[in-house]
């Protein structure tokens, strides 16, 4: 630390830094950024330019950047194959993680994390900032008041009628390990896991389909995709079975013929009652032996405004992150619920290509 604020490295300086990290960042007065790397260095040099400190370093190279003992903290925005070596190294290295998600893209990556956070003494969290969002912990305080009861079934839903990210390394399997499934089901299904609080899965049934990419000039919210290119799932399903017996229902697509979509949105059943974000957040019940629903209004006051103005997830989530480590508190995120989040969407992936259920914890 120097004049009171946390050093920041960036490594990758892409789209998920530009639009979320760096950004959240530079609203937070108690963190500053030293440092950005970039295989393709014009793109450091922008974001130094941009969000950079006083004379704020650029590299090409992560390892040149980790050298730097007065750097505290490394934000890891890289593509999914590199997370788990570039977060090793950097707690290595005696710097706390904030690593994009999802976590790592094998469960083997992500154990290795979690041993190094342990082993190193470095804090390590994950970018889930969807758990930010006023819905979500609103969902969370309901869920954690008892109101629902035992929630035994729910539904994590990342759903997309068409809308494949053509840009980037998104559609490489090689780099990425999985399309929709690893992109944006591992939020639905971190959202879903941290509100029910269970995070003991037994068992995952899935299946992952290939079955819209091969379509040449394809309708899609971003242009069409290249179909040589799209080597990974257009859309994948599980059936997720926990030590307690609950049940979770697992939906992700980036290309699917339906008309009920959402993303990152969760659906919880309790003995006493149920929530969901299908339509806003609503709230289901049993009271004097009749059946109620109320809708919560999340646009106005509560935990989505900080100094009277209303915060993004991706603002907050930098703001608890930089005091989590200024205050010597444990991250949100906890690197052994984004862990438990890999090995399940691992194991989707595996029973998708056997054909068979696959069993976790045995």
């Amino acid at each position: 630390m120097a004049n009171g604020k946390l050093r920041i490295g960036i490594i990758g300086t892409g789209g998920i830094a530009n639009g979320k990290h760096m950004p959240g960042l530079a609203k937070v007065k108690n963190a500053e950024m030293v440092a950005f790397c970039d295989i393709v260095e014009e793109r450091a040099q922008e974001a130094a330019k941009k969000y950079g400190a006083e004379g704020a370093k650029v590299y090409t190279d992560y390892r040149q950047l980790l050298e730097d003992k007065t750097i505290d903290v490394v934000h890891v925005c890289t593509p999914n194959d590199s997370h788990a070596e570039i977060s090793i190294a950097a707690m290595e290295a005696d710097k706390h993680v904030m690593c994009e998600k999802p976590m790592a893209k094998t469960a083997e990556g992500a154990r290795r994390m979690v041993e190094t956070a342990k082993r190193t003494g470095k804090k390590l969290t994950i970018g889930y900032n969807n758990r930010y969002r006023p819905d979500s912990l609103h969902m969370k305080q309901v869920a954690e008041s008892g109101q629902l009861g035992e929630i035994y079934y729910a539904k994590a839903l990342a759903i997309r009628r068409r809308a494949v990210p053509t840009w980037g390394v998104f559609l490489d399997e090689e780099k990425q390990g999985g399309g929709p499934l690893i992109d944006i089901g591992t939020h639905a299904l971190d959202l879903t896991l941290w509100m029910m609080d269970n995070y003991k899965p037994v068992s995952v049934t899935g299946s992952v389909f290939h079955k819209l990419g091969s379509r040449e000039n394809a309708a899609n919210a971003w242009g069409p995709w290249d179909p040589k290119k799209f080597t990974v799932e257009d859309s994948a399903f599980g059936f997720i079975k926990m030590e307690n017996g609950a049940t979770i229902v697992l939906e992700s697509s980036w290309a699917l013929n339906t008309l009920q979509v959402g993303e990152a949105k969760s659906v919880l059943c309790g003995t006493e009652g149920g929530a969901d974000m299908e339509d806003g957040l609503r709230i289901n019940g049993e009271q004097f032996s009749r059946l109620f629903d109320t809708k919560v209004k999340t646009d106005a006051g509560g935990v989505a405004f900080y100094d009277g103005k209303k915060e993004g997830s991706g603002d907050m989530e930098a703001r608890l992150w930089v005091e989590a480590l200024l205050e010597g508190k444990e991250p949100l995120v906890k690197p052994e619920q984004a862990l438990v989040v890999t090995e399940i969407l691992e194991a989707l992936y595996e029973s998708g290509r056997t054909g068979k259920t696959v069993y976790l914890n045995q």
